[in-house]
């Protein structure tokens, strides 16, 4: 089965580099003007975050076709780091801490990091067991979702911060079993300026 992995284009949010988790924009204007000059091969099954930036990307990417939304793609809550960037956050204490553990400590009053990945993973793997091997299913979601989903099940393992990519970029691969365990193989980049 083949599937593509887009992270969704930029919002206002994105451009000024904030932690954009709950927090639902719209895609800026420009990017959405822009994501339409994108050419992407057919797909028979599109899946979709909730949040705003997503549903619009994937309409954009994929009009007129059905986009099924998985509640559970939606991006972390980021508690008290949510629509902050640096410059806001670079005096705060827990900040600090949370860049010193490369994220492990978590986000003070958000989602447990571990709970985010595994809700991802699980959302997934659930979305891909109702797939038929003939598929070729477009996933656009958000760069977490994307982050959590190839750390569980890319071949090789590479680790959750080694998958980032930018807004409107993604991976194209080849989900595989082997005995009862899924795999992302064959992973490419879809290589294209950021939107």
């Amino acid at each position: 089965m083949k599937v593509y992995l887009i992270r969704h284009g930029q919002t206002k949010g994105n451009l000024e580099k904030r932690y954009v988790g709950r927090t639902d924009e719209v895609l800026c204007r420009k990017v959405a003007e822009d994501l339409k000059k994108y050419t992407l091969p057919k797909v028979n099954k599109i899946y979709a975050s909730p949040m705003k930036r997503c549903k619009e990307t994937a309409q954009i990417l994929y009009p007129n076709q059905a986009i099924e939304i998985v509640e559970d793609f939606r991006e972390c809550d980021f508690g008290e780091f949510e629509y902050k960037n640096y410059e806001d956050l670079k005096e705060n204490v827990a900040y600090q801490i949370f860049i010193d553990t490369m994220g492990e400590s978590g986000f003070p009053q958000g989602e447990d990091i571990k709970n985010f990945k595994a809700r991802c993973q699980n959302a997934f793997y659930d979305v891909i067991r109702q797939c038929q091997p003939e598929d070729t299913v477009a996933f656009v979601i958000h760069g977490g979702t994307i982050m959590s989903i190839m750390e569980k099940f890319a071949v090789p393992h590479k680790d959750y911060y080694s998958w980032q990519i930018g807004n409107g970029q993604g991976y194209v691969a080849e989900v595989a079993w082997e005995e009862s365990k899924m795999m992302i193989m064959k992973v490419e980049n879809i290589c294209r300026k950021e939107y």
